[in-house]
């Protein structure tokens, strides 16, 4: 089947199996939506949220780019387009948890690490995007020197979600609805390898497993 055909077969299943069969969720949806969470996530095909956390349409409020980043506040941004999706999150809807999505394998970190893009050229826009976690390669390279390369990009996945943790609150609006307790932020983790998902804990000042992988799982 072609790859278009595919996609329009795909959404006439969607109607038959989930629009058609949950009539009333959809019509609550005509009337606006009303998340609860904030989800930042990678663009990378491999990881949907909606099908990782199996959530309804409505639950969810998702921004997604090149390796699940937050840039760190900059009001001389004109064309802001993951910002002013965060805080027309935190604004408009009033959402109460944002969550950053890191997973195993990101193409945009290991383009980090291996230096694959510099950024110098006028129309490198993805060296300039991923070097907002240049933060957390520089602290593997230097924590971890004998580590294989599979390690440090694992370990600098993990590492950008804390700088984009960080970049968080440094805006504003974010920091003030933190420190008033109606907003939490959390680090999670998918391991593609192991199936795994991870939280960041900042008392541990690691990530722990927050579902464990499926062997473990059938093993207990």
């Amino acid at each position: 089947m072609h790859a278009l055909e595919r996609l329009v077969d795909g959404f006439q299943k969607f109607q038959t199996q989930y629009f058609d069969a949950t009539p009333e969720l959809f019509r609550s949806l005509q009337e606006g939506q009303r998340p609860t969470t904030l989800l930042i996530g990678c663009c990378d095909s491999r990881v949907d949220p909606a099908l990782l956390l199996g959530i309804d349409p409505g639950e969810v409020f998702t921004v997604r780019n090149v390796a699940n980043l937050v840039p760190p506040c900059d009001p001389s941004q004109h064309f802001a387009g993951v910002t002013s999706a965060i805080q027309f999150g935190v604004e408009q809807l009033q959402i109460s948890r944002i969550i950053i999505m890191g997973h195993a394998r990101c193409g945009g970190i290991r383009a980090l690490m291996e230096q694959r893009f510099t950024g110098e050229n006028s129309y490198d826009y993805i060296g300039r995007w991923i070097r907002i976690a240049q933060p957390a390669r520089e602290r593997v390279l230097l924590q971890m020197p004998s580590a294989t390369a599979e390690q440090q990009q694992q370990a600098c996945e993990m590492g950008a979600i804390l700088v984009s943790l960080r970049n968080l609150a440094s805006y504003p609006w974010i920091r003030e609805r933190m420190e008033q307790g109606s907003l939490t932020v959390h680090g999670w983790y998918f391991d593609l390898k192991s199936g795994a998902l991870l939280a960041y804990s900042e008392r541990a000042d690691a990530f722990l497993p927050l579902v464990c992988p499926v062997q473990t799982q059938v093993s207990t």
